[in-house]
């Protein structure tokens, strides 16, 4: 199991331990350093920041949302950062939902989301490929475009710049059933948000066509501690707001997620709470026994004993949102 490094996106402004932690991530073997969006920075230009300071270490985006950019606008990006960074660019896609779809990007969230993702990663692999015009008979991404308040003379195109790898790897953002067992069939690896090491049966029928090589790269807060309750507030933080906030009552992906885990009445309870205001009181009430499962917090000797249920699974790259340098070496020494 390899580790990489979880930067996630800005809050109010970038932060100037970015590249010193990515710097310090390369120099202790981690395979590769992630950044997200949401809606302030992207999650591409911090990349490129990163990969002019650091030689070795991969560039992932985790993830760079699809309805922020046309598919041909994200290989654009994807294939510029890996000519910049010589071939260490990890394209990591996610379809948001449709508050952010909608309320930020000012467009249609798609009545068929796997048709939307097919279509996209369809449209990336052939500017990758290069080996004609990109053409497209799709429903949401037709190339040339051909809609009724077009002009009628779009004309297929192949990208001037010759990509430098035509299997760059691409990685979804899944969460529904259906979508992680596509993400199997069209995508090199998968993305989970929350991943537990003891309930890896929730995704096993979605996972029975995977094939070899696949990235299996979920996301795990880390840190080295010796109150355990208080190393889990950060968890809990961002799970409140997840489950609470990023979605509406009647469709949030990532309560969904947390009611297949076992926790539905939890994460409804969280999100009336947060709907409501009480946000403090949403994160509080996200079961400590949840955070704990998703996450790598207390003394090193707590964190190797749990460390070794993820590398006994099926995950092949544990993504850490660690805050210090100190948790990214304690990490790499037990993973070693």
């Amino acid at each position: 199991m390899r580790l990489g490094l979880a930067l996630g996106y800005w809050g109010r402004g970038p932060s100037a331990d970015h590249v010193p932690l990515a710097q310090e991530a390369e120099r202790l073997g981690y395979d590769s350093v992630w950044t997200a969006e949401s809606w302030g920075s992207d999650a591409f230009t911090p990349l490129t920041w990163i990969a002019a300071h650091t030689s070795r270490i991969k560039l992932g985006t985790a993830v760079a949302q699809m309805a922020a950019r046309s598919p041909t606008t994200t290989a654009m990006h994807a294939l510029t950062l890996d000519h910049l960074s010589g071939g260490r660019a990890l394209l990591g896609l996610g379809l948001s939902g449709p508050q952010v779809v909608e309320g930020w990007y000012g467009r249609p969230f798609p009545k068929s989301p796997l048709t939307a993702t097919r279509e996209y990663v369809d449209v990336v692999r052939q500017v990758l490929r290069r080996d004609a015009p990109v053409e497209l008979d799709g429903r949401f991404h037709p190339l040339p475009y051909d809609g009724p308040d077009g002009t009628g003379i779009g004309k297929a195109l192949k990208s001037i710049t010759h990509p430098l790898r035509a299997g760059l790897p691409i990685l979804l953002g899944a969460e529904g059933p259906k979508n992680i067992a596509q993400t199997a069939r069209i995508a090199d690896g998968w993305l989970p948000l929350y991943w537990s090491p003891t309930r890896t049966d929730v995704y096993e029928a979605s996972l029975t066509d995977v094939p070899d090589p696949f990235l299996i790269a979920p996301m795990a807060r880390a840190r080295v501690c010796d109150d355990i309750a208080e190393g889990l507030l950060p968890v809990k933080a961002m799970l409140g707001f997840y489950i609470g906030g990023m979605g509406h009552a009647k469709r949030n992906f990532h309560a969904d997620l947390m009611a297949r885990m076992g926790y539905e009445e939890e994460a409804r309870r969280i999100q009336r709470l947060f709907l409501d205001g009480r946000r403090e009181e949403a994160v509080l009430a996200v079961p400590d026994a949840f955070a704990d499962e998703i996450s790598l917090v207390g003394p090193r000797e707590r964190i190797a004993e749990r460390l070794e249920l993820w590398r006994k699974g099926p995950v092949t790259d544990l993504l850490v949102l660690a805050p210090d340098p100190h948790t990214l070496r304690v990490l790499a020494e037990l993973n070693s």
